[in-house]
């Protein structure tokens, strides 16, 4: 179960960063692998616009807004391959599982810097205003983990938080 929800925490963060919207439902166990890649575009692409409107980006920043959108969707889809390697592996040994999770965790860290190194330059850019737009918006709960960001004992703090432990399907 803890595993699992370290899993769950580590997806939301890199498919969706720095946005306050819930993730969509988990597509149904009979779901293509396209169709459920499609979902999880959209969400990306949900959150980027929800960032771009939240943040009020002006037309003079939409060169350093397209780079770092673009590196959010890059993190998303390699996530997004990582999981599906993850998922089709079926068992494993605790070695392997084990090394699995490192590359993911690494490839979390390396998108996390990525994104930061984008970002840069577009708070820099930003007005007064919009910089503390982007500072309540990435310090809610939830900020660079997108659906609510692990806490202690497991239990998520945001919007999308279930509303007990026992509400988290494995």
């Amino acid at each position: 179960m803890k595993k699992a929800l370290v899993m769950l925490a580590s997806a939301i963060a890199m498919s969706g960063a720095f946005a306050q919207t819930p993730a969509p439902a988990a597509a149904p166990a009979s779901a293509s692998a396209p169709a459920a890649k499609a979902g999880h575009e959209r969400n990306v692409e949900d959150r980027i616009a929800y960032l771009h409107t939240q943040l009020k980006i002006t037309s003079a920043q939409e060169s350093q807004w397209n780079a770092f959108a673009d590196v959010m969707r890059n993190n998303g889809q390699t996530m997004g391959q990582l999981f599906q390697q993850r998922k089709a592996s079926g068992n494993l040994s605790a070695i392997d599982d084990m090394k699995q999770y490192a590359d993911i965790t690494q490839a979390h860290a390396d998108g996390m810097k990525k994104l930061v190194d984008a970002f840069d330059p577009l708070y820099s850019s930003f007005s007064p205003e919009q910089k503390k737009l982007a500072d309540v918006t990435f310090h809610q709960p939830g900020g660079v983990a997108g659906g609510g960001r692990a806490q202690h004992h497991g239990k998520r703090a945001g919007k999308a938080a279930p509303a007990s432990d026992a509400d988290v399907k494995p």
